[in-house]
């Protein structure tokens, strides 16, 4: 088998061999080449120790020497470089307590964690793939570089990448696999929220979230993420399956027609996915969901507001639509007509008649709004606090309750928003309440 190697990873593993060393990319770059991904990192596997590696190259970082890594700058671009090791006694179903190099890329590739990510090449020796990761790549398959109990004892969140790779690549996870998962998920107590939390963003943005279900199956959401587990046996008020499985589906959906997941919009997508993940749940008990799984401040906030909003029903009249955007916000209603439309497209399969009408209408009136450029929020009426001291109003909460009236008149009557008429109004409300 020939892999075209990118221009720098050639160059690295060349200067290696050049000095008398082996070299090879290695893991999940050779494996998505195969399948004519596009990687999203080059690693490269060396029979150099650390210190050799970085006497070769004139710029290299110890991003992770403890265990073997260096990185090899080449212009703005970082490529790790990891001595052949082998892994000692894990201690924390995560990390192992010390590594050992070896001369043997046998044995760096057997501490490896699933047969389609322990393949090697480079051009001298072809492709190095001892435990058959081409064959199950093949027949798309997930399956454990040897013992599989003692590749999740190693390292816990293995269990979870099994699924996750199972829903990236859309692989059926091989038998012994799975039932070591199932064994070992209680292991999963001792991964850090935060790994956890990138595991299920990658398994939620793949082509096939609903596999989230092969986590509830083998008992890993239990542990995990216990309120999915909750809406597994909660049914959903309009349809015949779970709220578990509504959301799955919603959260497919989504993908597919809605919002598709591209470059530059993947926070979006993870927010809204999470916000259909966890519909049937209280606004608040979503929030303490991604806090425990130490999600960012804005992630949270703008679930927690999705959550909050995602039943309400729009009004179809541009008087309602400007209070409705007032009270939901700006930046949320765009992700709101989203979250909208998955969820009618999981209950009917389609956008037309009945509530996926009233939908486009909503959209229709919102977008028209933004068109006229409507005042919908206090910073944008045309009068401010400076403005109503120059006419005589004291600073304190009664002049914000006076803006808060002018605020509903304009949403009321969009023209009224002018300096000179809105001056008028606050004089008037002045002297009524002299």
């Amino acid at each position: 088998m020939k892999i075209q190697l990118p221009k720098d990873v050639d160059y690295i593993i060349k200067e290696l061999q050049k000095n008398g060393y082996e070299a090879y990319a290695v893991g999940g770059c050779v494996r998505d080449v195969i399948l004519a991904r596009e990687p999203e990192d080059w690693d490269i596997t060396t029979s150099a120790s650390p210190i050799q590696v970085k006497g070769i190259f004139k710029r290299t970082i110890d991003t992770g020497i403890i265990h073997g890594t260096v990185t090899v700058m080449l212009d703005k671009n970082g490529y790790e470089v990891t001595t052949y090791r082998i892994d000692g006694e894990y201690e924390d179903n995560r990390h192992p307590r010390e590594v050992t190099y070896t001369p043997y890329l046998s044995e760096d590739l057997m501490r490896r964690d699933f047969t389609i990510n322990a393949m090697a090449y480079n051009e001298n020796s072809g492709l190095v793939d001892i435990f058959d990761g081409l064959k199950d790549l093949e027949e798309k398959r997930i399956r454990c570089v040897g013992s599989a109990e003692m590749r999740f004892d190693e390292d816990a969140l293995r269990i979870l990448r099994a699924v996750r790779f199972s829903a990236q690549l859309g692989f059926e996870i091989e038998r012994g696999t799975l039932n070591a998962a199932k064994i070992k998920a209680e292991n999963l107590k001792n991964i850090s929220a935060e790994r956890i939390r990138t595991e299920l963003n990658k398994l939620l943005a793949s082509p096939n979230p609903d596999r989230l279900l092969i986590a509830w199956e083998l008992g890993i959401t239990a542990i995990i993420l216990p309120e999915f587990n909750t809406l597994m046996t909660k049914p959903h008020k309009k349809q015949k399956e779970s709220y578990g499985v509504f959301s799955l589906q919603s959260i497919r959906y989504l993908r597919e027609q809605v919002l598709p997941f591209v470059k530059g919009k993947e926070k979006e997508a993870s927010i809204l996915s999470w916000a259909l993940l966890l519909q049937g749940l209280k606004p608040e008990e979503g929030r303490e969901v991604l806090r425990r799984l130490k999600f960012d401040n804005e992630t949270i906030d703008y679930v927690y507001r999705l959550l909050t909003w995602c039943d309400y029903e729009f009004l179809l009249t541009p008087w309602e639509m400007r209070k409705a955007v007032n009270a939901i916000g700006k930046d949320l209603m765009d992700m709101l007509f989203s979250v909208k439309e998955a969820c009618i497209l999981t209950e009917k399969g389609s956008i037309s008649g009945g509530k996926g009408e009233d939908l486009e209408k909503a959209r229709e009136l919102y977008h028209e709004i933004l068109r006229k450029k409507e005042c919908v929020e206090l910073k944008e009426l045309m009068i401010n606090g400076k403005d109503l001291i120059e006419l005589g109003f004291k600073p304190g909460k009664a002049m914000g309750q006076v803006l808060g009236e002018l605020l509903v008149s304009v949403l009321k009557e969009p023209e009224l928003n002018t300096k000179e008429k809105l001056s008028l109004m606050a004089q008037e409300i002045h002297l009524r309440e002299a």
